[in-house]
């Protein structure tokens, strides 16, 4: 046996050529199960490829849970979301070790982690919108490269984990229909909406794994479609890495798709249209599709050899001693550190919808504190889905507790999450926890309601819910409400949601903060905002309608109406929108052509008397386009931290594919003709003038 595969000085290229030149097909095949087996004869164990790490390593024990995905994309800051993957890797690798010395390579326990989940949130009614950085390519694109680039890590020779772009592509539901539904948007808004951030992914961030969808496009199955996988994927975008099917997409070919008419076809099917690796039990059955002619053994090696030259960048092959990333110790997983870091980034999700004043609240002058709602004591509300094991944790009220020491603080559930009295076939009332948030509420100085939902209400198939069928809250909470709206004390809402949400009686409240699932010190961050440690300066990275009325059908996948960049009704609160316990002004915006791009230069002033996080946010707008064109789009974003009074020259930069248009067929044209970029904390919509009372900063720009 030619053993120069050991050989480090060999390229990684080289090693996995000859590895997977001496293997049988029935070995070659074994290796490509997501629980690949181990390969005796040449001393490899086996190996899961499935692990898990949206916001922070998932489903494999104690570790950092940071706020949920669609909270840090409310910070705007792609710097702090690229932090926050270093050091999610960094655990990753932790972890790995630790396993591996124990001799335990199961799932949950690899270095190919399969996140971020870059699908665009198109419906609020998609269950796992929450996984995603919300409705715009943009902040999609941007956010999805940071985190890819963090947790791939920068050593020129080995990588410290692979990551997975997911869902690719064109899906966000309905859950319940992804097996077997079959998608056609049009050309223009595969190009202008569903594909950019995968583009990013790919070509920006050097991505080196992709994993297909469970649906259809055109009506090729996502994880089999020559368009999506080969002739956009490789061919146009020039992607090397490999492709991983979602869990039992394979099995939906031939089951729900049907488009051929067993397992064996399937699995040929998707391998020879691009797919490597089989989340699922099909690519042993091409063992037979072999001896019945449906795939070459040429095309199963090339696949091999792609997953094995992942598994020697990884370091899996070499001396533990020549692999930088093994060296991180035990104790830095889940380290105080990394728990401040998760507050940190809390701190900087949480949005601000409303404040008449009310906050921050003065710890001296309100002396008893109703905290109040089925999410108040939660700590299943601050994680989300997709998450590990969090060591310690905050509630709201235990948050609550701490930023207000001084006060007294009266607890009540006031509801249940969802549904009504567990006691009811005893005949118990579903509101028979109103009185005590009533009571609590009337010897309160002000009441601290918190409501909304958790990653078992709103979610994955099968793992959660599922799809959430109204932006309203659960009857039992909207009782609560209805009964707390009689009561005379000032009120603020926290809401804990991963999308929009509606909020009955929402002039009643002084103030609203939407909180999302804010990950294990989610509670500080709320009492620190809750009491002026900290400035609020999250922005919605999704549109919050007023109402179903203003979306087209769940199942319909074009983009017309949808998302602000296509919406004309005036939504509750608009996407790029968020309050602060300051105000920043802008000042002095001059545009410049950078290569096909455009250099924004803009100077930030904190005009308020409290420090504060300044998102500046630059739209496009393009005036007499040739092409269907968004109203206005996100095209730059950037944060700045300013003291009362400090002021900063801020330099944006929008890329070319923000100033494209599309014509019919998906193709990017330039414009010709002029650009409006408006600069700013919001976006340029009448909504956000309303809510705000300030217009942004514009100027015209000939591209």
């Amino acid at each position: 046996m030619n053993e120069q595969w050991k050989d480090e000085s060999l390229s990684f290229e080289e090693r996995a050529r000859i590895l997977v030149s001496q293997m049988t097909l029935e070995e070659k095949v074994s290796q490509m199960t997501y629980n690949a087996s181990a390969l005796p004869r040449f001393g490899i164990f086996e190996y899961n490829w499935w692990n898990e790490c949206l916001h922070g390593v998932a489903r494999a024990g104690t570790a950092t849970v940071f706020p949920q995905s669609i909270g840090m994309a409310a910070a705007f800051d792609a710097e702090k979301l690229n932090k926050v993957a270093e050091t999610i890797s960094d655990e990753a690798r932790i972890k790995h070790h630790a396993a591996d010395e124990m001799g335990d390579h199961g799932i949950y326990k690899g270095l190919t982690m399969w996140s971020p989940n870059i699908n665009l949130l198109r419906d609020p009614r998609w269950g796992r919108g929450h996984e995603t950085y919300g409705e715009d390519p943009c902040l999609t694109g941007r956010l999805g490269e940071a985190f890819i680039k963090g947790l791939q890590g920068d050593d020129p020779k080995y990588l410290k984990c692979v990551a997975t772009a997911k869902h690719y592509a064109v899906h966000s539901g309905p859950e319940a229909d992804r097996h077997h539904f079959d998608v056609h948007p049009t050309k223009r808004d595969m190009a202008e909406s569903y594909l950019p951030a995968f583009k990013a992914a790919v070509q920006k961030a050097g991505v080196h794994s992709v994993m297909g969808a469970y649906n259809r496009v055109n009506g090729q199955p996502a994880c089999a479609s020559t368009e999506l996988l080969q002739d956009i994927l490789r061919d146009e975008w020039g992607f090397k890495g490999y492709v991983v099917s979602d869990c039992g997409a394979i099995e939906d070919i031939y089951k729900r798709h049907k488009v051929c008419p067993d397992a064996v076809h399937a699995a040929a099917l998707a391998v020879n249209n691009g797919c490597d690796l089989c989340c699922g039990q099909e690519f042993p059955h091409l063992v037979e599709a072999v001896k019945q002619g449906l795939i070459s053994e040429e095309t199963i090696t090339e696949s091999v050899y792609r997953l094995m030259l992942y598994r020697f960048r990884l370091g899996m092959f070499d001396d533990p001693a020549h692999v930088p990333y093994a060296q991180l110790p035990y104790e830095e997983n889940d380290c105080e550190a990394h728990h401040a870091q998760s507050l940190d980034m809390a701190l900087d999700t949480v949005v601000m919808l409303k404040n008449d004043g009310i906050l921050p609240l003065d710890g001296r002058k309100v002396k008893t504190i109703a905290v109040i709602g089925p999410n108040a004591d939660s700590r299943a509300a601050l994680m989300g889905n997709y998450s590990g094991t969090a060591s310690v944790s905050y509630t709201v009220l235990e948050g609550i507790r701490q930023a207000f020491p001084e006060s007294r603080i009266l607890y009540a559930e006031g509801s249940s999450l969802v549904g009504g009295s567990a006691e009811a076939g005893w005949g118990e009332s579903a509101d028979f926890r109103i009185a005590e948030a009533l009571k609590a509420a009337q010897m309160a100085d002000v009441a601290i309601v918190v409501t909304g939902l958790n990653g078992e209400c709103e979610g994955e198939e099968g793992y959660g819910s599922g799809d959430r069928s109204s932006m309203d809250l659960p009857e039992s909470q909207r009782m609560l409400l209805d009964a707390l709206c009689a009561v005379d004390t000032p009120m603020v809402l926290v809401n804990m949601t991963g999308s929009a949400t509606l909020f009955p009686h929402e002039a009643r409240f002084s103030a609203i903060l939407q909180a999302w699932y804010p990950g294990q010190m989610g509670g500080l961050a709320v009492g620190q905002l809750l009491s002026g440690a900290h400035s609020p300066c999250g922005k919605l990275p999704v549109t919050f309608y007023k109402s179903f009325d203003q979306l087209p059908p769940f199942e319909d996948y074009h983009m017309a109406g949808r998302t602000y960049r296509f919406m004309e009704q005036k939504p509750a609160y608009p996407f790029g929108f968020g309050l602060s316990y300051t105000q920043f002004a802008f000042a002095d915006l001059c545009l410049s052509k950078a290569g096909e791009g455009v250099e924004v230069q803009v100077t930030v002033k904190n005009v308020g008397e409290r420090a504060a996080k300044a998102v500046a946010q630059a739209y496009v707008r393009i005036l007499n386009p040739e092409y269907p064109a968004p109203i206005h789009q996100l095209g730059a974003f950037g944060c700045a931290y300013l003291q009362p009074g400090e002021q900063r020259r801020m330099t944006l930069r929008i890329e070319p594919e923000q100033l494209a248009l599309f014509d019919d067929e998906g193709r990017a044209v330039r414009h010709q003709g002029t650009a409006r970029i408006f600069v700013g904390d919001g976006q340029p919509d009448q909504r956000t003038l309303e809510l705000t009372g300030r217009e942004d900063l514009w100027a015209d720009i000939e591209l």
